[in-house]
């Protein structure tokens, strides 16, 4: 167990001198249109200081989202609440002397043009006439830096393959990496119920009215009914015929294409998404790894270990780019105001608080203005239950050392590698299980993370649970799942929840994974990154499928973590084959029962990465 002084590891430099007594109060906002390469007009708010003196130049933070840079309140609600989609954000930075253009993506909100599908070619060009048209202005001193959190992340992140010259800096928080597997098909499983929903989201932002929310009713019901009576519409450009560019806009979005469109066409890594030959390969973060690190452009990246896939992102960002780089990966959720974590309630307020995570932001751009970002790249991460900060720069951890952990006979979870010649116990699929619509998945829809009800799901499952640990344990990195089993199905899915009992015997949830079955071959090919886990190509030429009688070797990682188990918990596995409320069905039909061995020739086991 650690015991590191909070200076050097705690991650936060809010409190600096520089940030103590803002220079400007409040902001100016304005809308227009600014023209693309080809003709398409891209809707934009920019928020400056207040009293900016007539002649004086400052740098510009740019953020492009898929979700209205701004809304159109209805009366009275317009009185009271500002229209800024995150007024926060552009509060903070302005007073600190940045000005803020926040746009809507090509396809998008109140911009005109279409959508093919997410991060189009196009829709990363316009950035760069964004950024040639902010650097013209006569407020402008040149300097451009990107902000983004989720979609906006991808954006800012993608912004850096243009290698303009004008970036100085990026802060990338909580955004996929690897788009097959960190949102579309994680472990080359269809993430259903959250495309549906994201989908569907999309495509009535996209139609311009406030009717929009109502698509979260389903899974938010409470802030769907009120925010229907406050939003009217997407902001419309004030130069504009504000009612007639609104209606042409959602006429001409009625040509977007949605992800949740793709499930028709698309199920391996290598299947296109377009007549020309489009794979969602080639519109990931790591297919533009060259252009990236030719940038040389300094960044900020957040992720969190139980939203979505970011902390993942965060590590494999961490070790695939040269850029120089300070990633934080923290106990939060996906919109960084609540913890995410076993230990604190999903109302617990994330630390630092919003505003003290905005002023270490400006931090980080006044230092890439000032060309004092150290080349060398840290990362610090956040241990939940020791409740402490981290710092190393590579990833895994130098004192890492991968223990396993054995399935055994009377549904134990030990380190006694099983001796006897026959081992096994069946389980029936039950595809009634669920992780419920807090997970890691829906947070992704601006959800907290909790994960309830364990007891009652784990009864559904197929559990081994360790005897209490003799003394505490510090688990940091990615578990590995070894299973071998049989199948009375040729395909189907396993998904492994990594879990803890406490002194009082409750059920808390700490990681997952899962792995679609037909994708169990370990590839001999070069991995498109550098991979610290197993490799899994997902292609279709690799597919496996299981023939009878067949004992399948399974091997595959669970999403990383960080977490200190005390003395007298208990550790536990907990294994399914479905998650009705976020997973696509497989099979498609019948109800697989499978076999998993733990004798002395099958030994299927868990490798828990432990920090000595």
């Amino acid at each position: 167990m650690h015991n590191f002084d909070k200076k050097p590891e705690y991650p936060f430099e809010y409190n600096d001198e520089s940030l103590k007594t803002p220079k400007y109060n409040g902001y100016t906002t304005q809308s227009l249109y600014v023209t693309m390469r080809d003709g398409i007009k891209i809707a934009a708010d920019i928020y400056k200081p207040k009293r900016l003196e007539t002649n004086e130049k400052i740098p510009t933070i740019l953020v492009q989202t898929r979700y209205w840079r701004a809304y159109k309140f209805r009366i009275p609600f317009r009185w009271f609440i500002k229209e800024p989609r995150k007024p926060k954000v552009v509060k903070i930075f302005t007073i600190y002397g940045f000005a803020v253009v926040w746009v809507d993506t090509r396809g998008t909100g109140a911009s005109y043009g279409t959508r093919p599908y997410p991060f189009s070619e196009k829709e990363i060009k316009d950035a760069k006439d964004l950024i040639d048209w902010i650097i013209n202005q006569s407020w402008s001193d040149g300097n451009v830096m990107l902000y983004g959190n989720s979609y906006e992340g991808v954006t800012a992140e993608l912004t850096t393959s243009l290698c303009h010259p004008a970036i100085k800096g990026a802060i990338i928080k909580h955004d996929p990496w690897d788009f097959y597997l960190h949102a579309v098909f994680p472990g080359g499983v269809f993430n259903e119920k959250f495309l549906q929903y994201w989908s569907s989201l999309g495509k009535e932002l996209d139609q311009t009215s406030g009717k929009a929310v109502l698509e979260m009713k389903p899974y938010n019901p409470t802030f769907a009914r009120i925010a229907r009576l406050a939003v009217k519409s997407v902001k419309p450009v004030k130069s504009q015929d504000k009612n007639k560019s609104l209606k042409d806009v959602a006429k001409i979005h009625k040509k977007n294409n949605y992800p949740i469109d793709y499930f028709e066409i698309v199920n391996y890594r290598d299947d296109e998404i377009d007549n020309e030959g489009t794979t969602i390969e080639d519109i990931s973060i790591y297919s533009k790894k060259n252009l990236i690190e030719k940038s040389h452009i300094p960044m900020y990246t957040w992720g969190s270990w139980q939203d979505s896939t970011t902390a993942n992102a965060t590590i494999l960002r961490f070790i695939n780019f040269s850029n120089p780089q300070k990633a934080i990966i923290s106990d939060w959720c996906h919109r960084d105001q609540n913890r995410a974590s076993p230990f604190h309630s999903h109302k617990a307020p994330a630390e630092p608080g919003k505003k003290d995570q905005l002023k270490e932001l400006v931090k980080f751009y006044n230092d890439c203005l000032k060309d004092k970002i150290d080349s060398e790249k840290v990362l610090y991460y956040y241990t939940m239950g020791e409740e402490k900060w981290k710092k190393i720069n590579s990833w895994p951890p130098p004192t890492q050392e991968m223990i396993k952990w054995y399935l055994n006979e009377d549904y134990q979870l030990s380190k006694n590698k099983p001796k006897k010649k026959s081992g096994s116990d069946q389980y029936i699929i039950n595809f009634e299980s669920t992780t419920g619509i807090r997970n890691r998945w829906y947070t992704l829809l601006s959800l907290p993370v909790k994960y309830n009800n364990r007891d009652i799901e784990d009864k559904k499952l197929l559990v081994y649970t360790s005897e209490p640990l003799k003394k505490s344990i510090e688990i940091t990195g990615h578990p590995i799942i070894n299973f071998y089993l049989r199948s009375t199905h040729e395909d189907g899915l396993i998904q492994v929840h990594f879990e803890f009992i406490d002194e009082n015997e409750e059920i808390h949830w700490i990681t997952d994974g899962q792995l679609r079955l037909i994708h169990r071959k370990i590839s001999s090919e070069s991995p498109p990154y550098n991979m610290i886990t197993p490799f899994h190509s997902f292609k279709s030429d690799d597919i496996l499928p299981i023939k009878k009688d067949e004992v399948a070797k399974i091997r595959f990682a669970l999403y990383p973590t960080s977490i200190l188990l005390k003395e007298g918990y208990k550790m536990r596995i907990a294994i399914g084959g479905a998650d009705k409320d976020s997973f696509a069905r497989y099979p498609e039909e019948g109800t697989p029962k499978i076999t998993l061995e733990h004798n002395e020739k099958y030994d299927s086991h868990l490798e828990i990465p432990i920090i000595k």
